[in-house]
Parts: structure tokens; sequence; C-alpha cells
């Protein structure tokens, strides 16, 4: 009747693991709980005779010391690694459980886990750039079959660098939305941190965890906090930032290898990165996000439009005309501007108007804070 019963509840005990709550016992249960003793984090380092009866282990218990100790009764010796974190009783130090591995809580909130909104459709203009992004992006996890009959590697990193405004980091989102893969988000200066070796070991995790994902793309936002070119100022204020560096460059191509990791790089510097960082086989692509043309700007005038409120035939070439050399960026303050008139003059819609006001407001008004020429002197 019991198995009736549980058939038509719909839940096994291979589900839950758990015995139907009416052969619980919680008080002894409660009361082993008490007696068992705390368990003591070690790392087992090294196992000697594996896969034979009188195998042993080598932990080492930090602060404290290196043992040599034999498995617990509950623990099968195929759980038990070189290298992995175990828990260890605290009298005779035998392994009692094996634990996961330490990846610091700030590593994986790196991690992106609602997909961004914006979609391919919704970065104007860089046709050339989203195709070279996809190629490098895509169509090695869509169609790995292509690079093994080849007989190549596919490119694993992308650099993308270009003035200010541009769709550098709207272009990574679109990636973002577009993958199954995860997407792991990392700011440069996040990796800086005040302690010496704490970047660099948070850089490790960082790869670690990418590691054990079936496929995985990181993406360095600001990459010229950390990847400035080495020199020495005598005071020794920049030897963290570049040992943090130094070991992206070595997660990204050094002794391990790299799995189905891709890299994808974001900076409005790129003279200041340090050559080996660039060098192909770490980042294989470089791709410049340039100011776009009259056609583009024409699109990204009518892509922040779309949801707006707007009067019919407004001629949006005109005012791509209007706004030279001017970003994606310019362009959507533009049409927040234009908004902006027509709520004052308390309209419903945006007309011509506005919009040719506010060109006037942001593109010739706010010329002096521009990004571009410093970008262009710079670069």
């Amino acid at each position: 009747m019991a198995k009736k019963v549980n058939d038509l509840c719909g839940i096994k005990e291979s589900d839950t693991g758990l015995a139907a709550p009416s052969q619980w016992d919680l008080l002894s249960d409660k009361q082993m709980m008490q007696e068992e003793q705390p368990l003591q984090v070690a790392r087992c380092t090294k196992i000697i005779n594996p896969n034979t009866e009188d195998a042993k282990y080598v932990i080492n218990v930090k602060q404290i010391a290196k043992f040599v100790v034999g498995l617990g009764d509950k623990v099968s010796p195929t759980d038990i690694e070189e290298g992995m974190r175990v828990g260890v009783d605290r009298n005779k130090y035998q392994i009692q459980i094996p634990l996961p591995p330490k990846i610091d809580p700030s590593v994986t909130m790196m991690t992106v886990e609602e997909k961004p909104d914006v979609t391919y459709n919704d970065v104007g203009g860089c046709k050339e750039q989203i195709e070279k992004m996809r190629e490098v992006v895509e169509l090695p996890m869509l169609h790995p079959e292509k690079f093994v009959k080849l007989g190549i590697d596919p490119p694993k990193g992308v650099l993308c660098y270009g003035p200010p405004g541009t769709g550098k980091t709207l272009l990574a989102r679109a990636v973002a939305n577009r993958t199954d893969a995860c997407f792991i988000r990392v700011i440069g200066s996040e990796l800086v941190q005040k302690y010496v070796g704490e970047g660099a070991r948070m850089v490790r995790e960082l790869f670690q965890m990418a590691r054990s994902k079936k496929a995985c793309i990181v993406f360095f936002d600001e990459v010229d906090a950390i990847g400035g070119a080495r020199f020495d100022d005598g005071v020794g204020g920049d030897n963290e930032v570049q040992r943090t560096m130094l070991e992206i460059v070595n997660q990204l191509d050094g002794f391990d290898a790299r799995g189905n990791i891709k890299v994808l790089m974001a900076t409005n510097r790129p003279d200041t990165l340090d050559p080996a960082l660039l060098r192909p086989g770490r980042l294989d692509r470089k791709v410049e996000f340039g100011l776009p043309d009259l056609e583009s700007r024409t699109q990204i005038f009518k892509i922040h439009t779309r949801t707006m409120n707007c009067e019919r035939d407004i001629r949006f070439e005109l005012l791509a005309r209007l706004c030279p050399n001017s970003t994606g960026a310019d362009i959507r303050s533009v049409c927040t501007e234009a908004g902006m008139y027509a709520i004052r003059a308390r309209r419903k819609t945006v007309t011509e108007k506005d919009f040719l006001d506010a060109v006037n407001k942001v593109i010739k008004g706010y010329q002096k804070f521009s990004a571009t020429p410093k970008y262009m002197v710079y670069n």
C-alpha cells in the first residue's frame, strides 16, 4: 500500500534521498549531531600508493602541520583526489568528507544570472564588428565541427577598443543575451585589491570557476585598469596591479590548457596595454569600434526613437548629417534631450524641431566634454 501511495504522490525515495516523514526520528538525529565533533578543513596534497588497500593521504592543515592519515569509515577512496579540500576529524585527523573547491563569493557574484535585454538589433551600425565577434564567440560553440575538419583552433579572445560611447560594452551585452554559455563579467578595477596576491588569487579562482562550466565567456570591461604596460615607478605602487595582470596573462595562455573559455576585453586606451597581453594566442582578434558613419548614425537614431512617440516623417538622415563625429552615446543623449524639450512644452509627441534643438544643445554645446578628440590624440 505504501508503494502504491508513493507512486500516486509521484515521489520516490531516490528523488529526495529522504525516507518518508513518518519514519523520521528527529530527536536521535539531533543528539547524534551534537555528539559528533566539528570537522577541520584541510587540503589533501598527495596520495601515497593510490588505488591499493594501504593507500595513505598527505593532508595539510593550515597553520598546524602536515599529516599522513587514512580514511574515515564514511568515505570511499574514489571520492578523494589530490589537491581537493577535505574535512578531517580533530583527534586522529582521518578524512571524513570531501569538500567543494573554495571560490571567493565576490568571484561567484560576477556571473551574469539574468540575460541582458540587448540584442544585436539594438547595436547600431557596427556590422563588421558584430560579424567578427560572432565568428569568435558563436561559431565555435554552434559549429565546432568546422574547425575540427580544417584542423585549426578557433580564436580564443577579442579585444574591443575605440572611443567611449561607441558600443563596446553594449555589444558584449548582446553577446551575453545571445549565447547559452555561462557569462562572467569582470570590471578591471574589481581585481585591484589591497593585499599582496589577492588580485591574482581572484583571477585564478575566476578561471577555475570558468573551467568548471561547459562553455564560458569572460568579459573584462575597462581592462586598462589592470592591463597597463609594465614599468617601474620606483615606489612599487603599481607592482600589485602588474602581478594581477601577469596572472591574467598566465591564465589566458600559460601552462594549463584554457579549455572552452572565450575572453572578451574592452578598453578605450589600447595604447597603454601591455604587449604580452595583446599577443595572438591570448587575444587573437582586435576589433576597432570606430565612429559611426552617416548610415550608421541614421540607424542609431531609428533604434533610439523606436519606442518614442515621434511625429511621422522625421528626417533622420538630416539629423545624422548634423551630428558629425558623434558616437552612439551622443545620439542617444540627443534623443533624450528631444524628449525633454517635448515634455517642457507639454506635448505628447516629439517633433523634428525638438530634435534640431537637442542636436544644437548636445552636439554643439557639449563639444568640449567630448572624449573622442582625446582618444584620437592618445592612440
